[in-house]
């Protein structure tokens, strides 16, 4: 294997999703790392470097080398730790499918969801009701599965979606909504998920992102009081 677990550092920002995503896949692989808690809005000479293209978090620095993406660094922890807890299918077709479903989340929640949170009036609505479709749409692929990598373990499109979950009472307070009652399998799955410690330990309290939430509401003058 190359390298050792005391090469991996990852440049980080808490209430960060994409972030999440690789804190629960090391934890769940039992990859040491130190974990670097990046300012946003002073971002650091090494995050400068380690990702001069997009100079954004998550970045995995393996070895001194960096990878940018999250997607992309998550089938790459995939890969190089492959010996416990697999996480993309082995069968072609199988792990053609877990690649489309996790860009699926990666093209729609993120952005649709911060709409839900930041906006107003008719554009709240409108984001509202998309976000819903989607929610419904990554639902009806779970279907009555325990997870959408199968029944026994998370699999890669349930590390990719359920950090968003910690966002989901955000959503829900600031658009005036319950997501548990347009879709209760996928609120079930997500209950499910954070019976594993190595994703409930690796997502902030829900309220929390809330007061985050709250702070950039402030910060970009989009409070509704």
């Amino acid at each position: 294997m190359e390298g050792t677990n005391n090469d991996v550092v990852l440049l980080d920002f808490w209430p960060s999703s994409f972030g999440m995503r690789l804190r629960i896949a090391l934890a769940l692989k039992g990859i040491q790392y130190e974990g670097r808690e990046e300012n946003l809005f002073d971002k650091s000479t090494l995050l400068l470097e380690m990702n001069s293209v997009h100079k954004k978090i998550p970045v995995l620095i393996h070895n001194g080398k960096p990878i940018c993406e999250s997607l992309i660094i998550l089938e790459y922890i995939d890969q190089v730790w492959h010996d416990k807890y697999p996480l993309l299918p082995s069968h072609p077709y199988d792990k053609s499918q877990a690649r489309f479903w996790a860009d699926y989340v990666d093209k729609k929640i993120y952005s649709t969801g911060r709409r839900v949170w930041s906006g107003k009036g008719e554009d709240q609505e409108e984001a509202k009701k998309e976000f819903i479709e989607i929610l419904k749409t990554l639902e009806g692929e779970l279907g009555d599965k325990t997870y959408f990598g199968g029944d026994d373990n998370l699999g890669f499109v349930d590390v990719a979606l359920v950090p968003f979950t910690s966002w989901f009472y955000s959503y829900e307070i600031c658009a005036n909504f319950s997501i548990e009652a347009v879709c209760p399998k996928l609120v079930a799955w997500a209950r499910r998920c954070m019976q594993i410690e190595s994703v409930a330990n690796s997502l902030p309290h829900p309220h929390k992102i809330y007061d985050y939430v709250l702070e950039l509401k402030h910060k970009f003058g989009l409070d509704t009081n």
